[in-house]
């Protein structure tokens, strides 16, 4: 069994297939491997998935627990506010992504680990899988699961028309020092220039994101001076956060996805995590069902004995919760980056309106996932 993808897809099922007895070797295609990322967000669905994996209580050590949810306007108006329930041990937590990544390599064998290894050449065969890396070396295996991310080779040689697209704006992250704005609540604030959001992470640090309209690309050359001023008229602690920021802390990217496919397995080979679904961040669910997909793998190889069956389960599984998750944030994007003041002003009062139970419900729905009991 071979694993294509060293991130949290890509690990978190070689430790699946490790607690039952099946050894993938895994190939990254960077040639190190070096604490990267900001801040993650962990649902409860995430957890849950954590605790079939038997790292639950190692997450929960380098974790923060998310008390609550608050959603503003940009002059610091309340639109919504999630109170996540105290006695709930299952709850939303925040971590580090690099963090994360380093405690799922603790628990894997170094030398199953193959880092400067991106692949430029993928060929199926009757009885095996072929691999060509950009170093010139092969490899061949009999399974492959696919976890190389949103601009996965593999899957462009199976479906060429899927391609990232481009959801019409861009975002800058950073994770900074917190024991100054000592920022305790996780927030969102929407607004016509556009929306920022503050996640507290453990040892005095703050995770945050600002996303802004923009054709692809145009506003790449953006530093914290001009984030400042795109943000200056919003409410505080907005101002004193990006005044605490420096540019070297950022990192920049557009945001893109992938239209839901309605196909995951190709015979001996299977998609996975952002090279199967990827999804804007809009729900905080990227990372979380990249978790989700190594556990139901996971199951479905241990159940049915015929790999390329089992992967056809997984397909089956995870088809529709997927395609849920990506056209639910794709939606949610669209109206947490509306410009237009009167639509705005629709939008939030709509959304002050709705009865917690509307939002309790999506909530549940996330968090209900078939792999505890093990079902089809």
């Amino acid at each position: 069994m071979t694993i294509i993808g060293g991130g949290i897809a890509g690990l978190c099922t070689a430790l699946a297939l490790q607690n039952r007895g099946i050894r993938a070797e895994v190939f990254e295609a960077s040639p190190k491997l070096e604490p990267v990322g900001a801040g993650l967000g962990l649902g409860a669905n995430a957890m849950l998935a954590f605790k079939e994996l038997g790292i639950y209580d190692d997450v929960v050590q380098i974790g923060r627990s998310l008390p609550s949810f608050a959603l503003y306007d940009h002059l610091g108006k309340r639109i919504s506010h999630t109170q996540f329930d105290p006695n709930d041990t299952i709850g939303s937590f925040t971590i580090h992504r690099a963090n994360l990544h380093e405690l799922l390599l603790s628990r894997l064998d170094p030398a199953q680990i193959h880092l400067g290894k991106r692949v430029v050449k993928y060929q199926a065969e009757d009885f095996s899988v072929s691999l060509t890396f950009d170093d010139g070396s092969t490899h061949i295996t009999n399974y492959l699961i696919v976890a190389d991310g949103i601009h996965s080779v593999v899957r462009q040689t199976l479906l060429p028309a899927s391609v990232p697209r481009y959801s019409g704006y861009t975002c800058w992250r950073a994770v900074i020092d917190n024991s100054t704005l000592k920022i305790s609540q996780s927030s969102e604030t929407w607004g016509p220039k556009g929306r920022i959001g503050l996640v507290p992470l453990p040892d005095n640090l703050l995770y945050w994101f600002i996303c802004i309209n923009a054709k692809k690309g145009d506003l790449k050359h953006y530093g914290v001076k001009e984030l400042s001023s795109q943000f200056d008229q919003y409410h505080a602690p907005i101002p004193q956060v990006l005044a605490a920021t420096e540019d070297h802390q950022l990192i920049h990217n557009d945001i893109i996805d992938l239209k839901p496919l309605s196909q995951f397995a190709f015979g001996r080979t299977v998609l996975i995590g952002d090279a199967a679904h990827a999804t804007t961040p809009n729900m905080g669910q990227g990372a979380c069902q990249a978790i989700e997909d190594a556990v139901v793998l996971g199951q479905c190889v241990e159940k049915i004995t015929d790999t390329e069956e089992a992967f056809r389960l997984f397909e089956k599984r995870r088809l529709r919760r997927t395609r849920w998750i990506v056209d639910t944030s794709w939606r949610l994007g669209k109206a947490a980056q509306l410009e237009n003041g009167l639509l705005i002003g629709l939008r939030n009062a709509a959304l002050r309106s709705l009865p917690p139970s509307v939002n309790n419900r999506q909530l549940d729905k996330i968090k209900t996932v078939d792999f505890l009991s093990n079902t089809d």
